[in-house]
Protein backbone atom coordinates (compact mmCIF):
# COMPACT_ATOMS: atom_id res chain seq x y z
CA UNK A 1 0.00 0.00 0.00
CA UNK A 2 1.48 3.36 -0.94
CA UNK A 3 1.61 6.29 1.47
CA UNK A 4 -1.14 8.29 -0.28
CA UNK A 5 -3.68 5.45 -0.07
CA UNK A 6 -2.68 4.81 3.57
CA UNK A 7 -3.27 8.49 4.34
CA UNK A 8 -6.69 8.38 2.66
CA UNK A 9 -7.62 5.24 4.60
CA UNK A 10 -6.58 6.86 7.90
CA UNK A 11 -8.50 10.05 7.06
CA UNK A 12 -11.61 7.99 6.34
CA UNK A 13 -11.33 6.22 9.71
CA UNK A 14 -10.74 9.55 11.44
CA UNK A 15 -14.00 10.90 9.96
CA UNK A 16 -15.96 7.81 11.05
CA UNK A 17 -14.67 7.26 14.58
CA UNK A 18 -16.53 8.50 17.63
CA UNK A 19 -13.99 7.19 20.10
CA UNK A 20 -11.65 9.90 21.37
CA UNK A 21 -8.84 7.47 22.14
CA UNK A 22 -9.01 5.86 18.71
CA UNK A 23 -9.17 9.31 17.12
CA UNK A 24 -5.91 10.18 18.88
CA UNK A 25 -4.22 7.02 17.64
CA UNK A 26 -5.41 7.58 14.09
CA UNK A 27 -4.30 11.19 14.24
CA UNK A 28 -0.86 10.06 15.41
CA UNK A 29 -0.49 7.74 12.41
CA UNK A 30 -1.87 10.39 10.06
CA UNK A 31 0.74 12.90 11.20
CA UNK A 32 3.49 10.26 11.05
CA UNK A 33 2.51 9.37 7.47
CA UNK A 34 2.74 13.09 6.65
CA UNK A 35 6.36 12.91 7.89
CA UNK A 36 5.86 14.95 11.06
CA UNK A 37 8.66 14.11 13.53
CA UNK A 38 7.74 11.92 16.52
CA UNK A 39 8.76 14.59 19.05
CA UNK A 40 6.51 17.13 17.38
CA UNK A 41 3.58 14.66 17.25
CA UNK A 42 4.07 13.97 20.95
CA UNK A 43 4.01 17.68 21.76
CA UNK A 44 0.93 18.28 19.59
CA UNK A 45 -1.03 15.46 21.21
CA UNK A 46 0.33 15.97 24.73
CA UNK A 47 1.69 12.43 24.81
CA UNK A 48 5.14 11.05 25.43
CA UNK A 49 7.49 10.09 22.61
CA UNK A 50 7.23 6.53 23.85
CA UNK A 51 3.42 6.48 23.48
CA UNK A 52 3.64 7.86 19.96
CA UNK A 53 6.26 5.26 19.03
CA UNK A 54 4.05 2.53 20.51
CA UNK A 55 1.17 3.58 18.23
CA UNK A 56 3.47 3.70 15.20
CA UNK A 57 4.97 0.28 15.98
CA UNK A 58 1.48 -1.22 16.39
CA UNK A 59 0.42 0.27 13.05
CA UNK A 60 3.55 -1.01 11.28
CA UNK A 61 3.03 -4.49 12.71
CA UNK A 62 -0.73 -4.94 12.23
CA UNK A 63 -2.12 -1.99 10.32
CA UNK A 64 -5.33 -0.42 11.60
CA UNK A 65 -6.14 -3.54 13.64
CA UNK A 66 -2.99 -2.83 15.65
CA UNK A 67 -4.50 0.47 16.76
CA UNK A 68 -7.66 -1.16 18.13
CA UNK A 69 -8.10 -0.42 21.79
CA UNK A 70 -7.85 -3.51 23.91
CA UNK A 71 -9.54 -3.00 27.21
CA UNK A 72 -7.71 -4.07 30.32
CA UNK A 73 -9.53 -6.76 32.29
CA UNK A 74 -8.84 -4.88 35.50
CA UNK A 75 -6.99 -5.95 38.58
CA UNK A 76 -7.47 -9.58 39.46
CA UNK A 77 -9.50 -10.45 42.51
CA UNK A 78 -7.38 -10.95 45.61
CA UNK A 79 -9.66 -13.64 47.02
CA UNK A 80 -9.43 -17.14 45.59
CA UNK A 81 -12.53 -18.85 44.20
CA UNK A 82 -12.79 -20.94 47.37
CA UNK A 83 -12.55 -17.84 49.57
CA UNK A 84 -15.24 -16.07 47.53
CA UNK A 85 -17.51 -19.13 47.81
CA UNK A 86 -16.90 -19.26 51.56
CA UNK A 87 -17.62 -15.52 51.88
CA UNK A 88 -20.83 -15.89 49.89
CA UNK A 89 -21.99 -18.71 52.19
CA UNK A 90 -21.25 -16.63 55.28
CA UNK A 91 -23.12 -13.60 53.94
CA UNK A 92 -26.16 -15.56 52.76
CA UNK A 93 -26.50 -17.94 55.72
CA UNK A 94 -25.35 -15.94 58.74
CA UNK A 95 -25.80 -12.51 60.23
CA UNK A 96 -22.77 -10.41 61.20
CA UNK A 97 -23.34 -11.18 64.90
CA UNK A 98 -22.78 -14.88 64.11
CA UNK A 99 -19.22 -14.16 62.97
CA UNK A 100 -18.23 -11.81 65.77
CA UNK A 101 -19.59 -8.37 64.89
CA UNK A 102 -21.46 -6.77 67.79
CA UNK A 103 -25.26 -6.46 67.52
CA UNK A 104 -25.46 -6.28 63.74
CA UNK A 105 -28.38 -7.97 62.04
CA UNK A 106 -27.63 -7.06 58.44
CA UNK A 107 -24.55 -7.16 56.27
CA UNK A 108 -23.32 -3.81 55.04
CA UNK A 109 -20.45 -3.15 52.68
CA UNK A 110 -18.43 -1.81 55.60
CA UNK A 111 -18.97 -4.98 57.64
CA UNK A 112 -18.18 -7.14 54.60
CA UNK A 113 -14.92 -5.25 54.05
CA UNK A 114 -14.01 -5.63 57.75
CA UNK A 115 -14.84 -9.35 57.61
CA UNK A 116 -12.65 -9.86 54.53
CA UNK A 117 -9.75 -8.07 56.22
CA UNK A 118 -10.17 -10.07 59.42
CA UNK A 119 -10.61 -13.47 57.76
CA UNK A 120 -8.43 -13.20 54.65
CA UNK A 121 -6.07 -10.30 55.37
CA UNK A 122 -7.05 -8.15 52.38
CA UNK A 123 -8.21 -4.55 52.74
CA UNK A 124 -11.13 -3.52 50.53
CA UNK A 125 -12.63 -0.07 50.17
CA UNK A 126 -16.40 0.21 50.16
CA UNK A 127 -16.28 0.54 46.36
CA UNK A 128 -14.01 -2.51 46.16
CA UNK A 129 -16.36 -4.52 48.36
CA UNK A 130 -19.26 -3.40 46.19
CA UNK A 131 -17.46 -4.52 43.02
CA UNK A 132 -16.58 -7.85 44.66
CA UNK A 133 -20.25 -8.42 45.55
CA UNK A 134 -21.17 -7.59 41.95
CA UNK A 135 -18.62 -10.12 40.61
CA UNK A 136 -20.09 -12.71 42.97
CA UNK A 137 -23.59 -12.01 41.53
CA UNK A 138 -24.80 -10.61 44.82
CA UNK A 139 -26.82 -7.43 44.85
CA UNK A 140 -26.80 -4.89 47.61
CA UNK A 141 -30.02 -3.44 48.94
CA UNK A 142 -30.62 -1.26 51.94
CA UNK A 143 -31.14 -3.48 54.98
CA UNK A 144 -34.72 -3.92 56.12
CA UNK A 145 -36.40 -5.95 58.82
CA UNK A 146 -34.75 -9.33 59.30
CA UNK A 147 -37.42 -11.94 59.90
CA UNK A 148 -35.07 -14.78 60.85
CA UNK A 149 -33.68 -12.89 63.85
CA UNK A 150 -37.08 -11.73 65.13
CA UNK A 151 -38.73 -12.91 68.33
CA UNK A 152 -41.78 -15.05 67.35
CA UNK A 153 -43.84 -13.84 70.36
CA UNK A 154 -43.22 -10.18 69.51
CA UNK A 155 -44.11 -10.91 65.89
CA UNK A 156 -47.42 -12.46 66.94
CA UNK A 157 -48.20 -9.51 69.23
CA UNK A 158 -47.44 -7.10 66.38
CA UNK A 159 -49.71 -8.99 63.96
CA UNK A 160 -52.55 -9.09 66.50
CA UNK A 161 -52.22 -5.38 67.21
CA UNK A 162 -52.02 -4.24 63.59
CA UNK A 163 -54.35 -6.84 62.07
CA UNK A 164 -57.01 -7.63 64.70
CA UNK A 165 -59.07 -9.51 62.09
CA UNK A 166 -56.36 -12.17 61.90
CA UNK A 167 -56.50 -12.74 65.68
CA UNK A 168 -56.96 -16.38 66.48
CA UNK A 169 -59.93 -17.36 68.50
Amino acid sequence: MDIQSAIEEIEEHIRRTNDRRMYERLQTIHLWLLRVPVKQIAQMLFRSDRTVRTYIRAYKRSGLEGLEIKYAPGKSCRLTTEQRDELKQVITNQVPADVGFPAKFNWTLEIIAQHIEREYGFQYSLRGASKLMERMNMSYTRPTYTLAAADPQKQQAFVEEVFPVLKKG
